[in-house]
Order: C-alpha cells, then sequence, then structure tokens
C-alpha cells in the first residue's frame, strides 16, 4: 500500500508528464492507477487523487465514485482522467472550501470556476469529455493543479486547521 504524500515532499512541486498513447494500457500504468485507487479508498474523506500523491510524476488524477451523482447503480466507479485538460470554463468563480490529502488537516477557501469542461483519455485510452459543476468541477480543478506541482494552499485564503476528531480510521 502506497502512501499518500505530504505537502514537504519536493514531488509535490514537480510538473508531471503526459502518458504516451502506447502507455495507457501498459502494466506500469494500471499499477499506477490501482495504486492511486487503493490510497484514495483507504482514507474515509477522499474526494480524488492525482498521480503526484502517490510519488508517481504522470498526469493522471481519479475522481471517487463517492462525489459522483450517478443515477446508473452500475455506472458507481471511479473515473480515471489520464493526460486532461480543461477545454472549456465559466466566467463565474465561487471562493470554496477545500483540503488535502497532501496537506493533511489543513482548509482554505479557494476561488475556483463554477463550471469546467476537460477531455481526457480513460484508463482504456478512450478519448473522454466531462463537464461538471459543484464538487466535481472543483475536483477537476484541484487535481490539476496537482499535475502542474501547485498545491491548494499556494492560492487558498482564510487557510485553518482542523483535525480529526478521530484520527482512528474506522
Amino acid at each position: 500500500m502506497r502512501k499518500i504524500l505530504q505537502k514537504d515532499n519536493p514531488k509535490l512541486r514537480e510538473q508531471s508528464r503526459e502518458v504516451l498513447p502506447e502507455e495507457i494500457n501498459s502494466p506500469y500504468i494500471e499499477a499506477v492507477i490501482l495504486d492511486m485507487k487503493e490510497a484514495m479508498h483507504n482514507e474515509n474523506d477522499s474526494a480524488a487523487i492525482a498521480a503526484p500523491q502517490i510519488g508517481e510524476l504522470v498526469r493522471i488524477f481519479i475522481i471517487s465514485r463517492s462525489v459522483l451523482h450517478n443515477k446508473n447503480e452500475e455506472d458507481k466507479r471511479d473515473l480515471v482522467f489520464i493526460n486532461p485538460k480543461i477545454i472549456k470554463h465559466s466566467q463565474s468563480k465561487t471562493s470554496i472550501e477545500e483540503g488535502c490529502l497532501s496537506v493533511r488537516w489543513l482548509y482554505g477557501d479557494v476561488n475556483r470556476y463554477d463550471k469546467v469542461t476537460v477531455e481526457a483519455f480513460d484508463e482504456r485510452g478512450i478519448k473522454v469529455v466531462y463537464g461538471a459543476s459543484g464538487i466535481v468541477a472543483q475536483a477537476f480543478q484541484h487535481e490539476i493543479d496537482h499535475l502542474d506541482g501547485v498545491l491548494f494552499t499556494d492560492n487558498a485564503t482564510n487557510i485553518r486547521n482542523i483535525p480529526p476528531e478521530d484520527h482512528n480510521h474506522e
């Protein structure tokens, strides 16, 4: 089980490289995705994770099924984004509270676009386009920041430490 890197780790400040098309179905990328899912689901408050958070400097992030509002029960799976790019965003922004698995127990307010559209490849190498608002749009922006070596605290205001009441993960 890979540990989630914390804010002082220099890998979190590096630019992640694009995944080559021929790499997408490789054992390496498959293993990175599996490790990301395991690390994300090991935390009871996770919404998403980016590859740099487990020490892999490739442009991949995953949105947890727990934050997706799928109506179809069979669609309750994590969404994998490889080489994601924001191709469209709203003009309006909202200041919204964020936390991060790599900046444990710090929270702050970040200005994010209300709506974004992301283009990427899924884990099978198929090009996908997702439009989102709310927490999913926020997660898209937060995770792409990770791929560029940016932590939410770089742009946050009103940063505060809110430790969990119970450090025991049940």
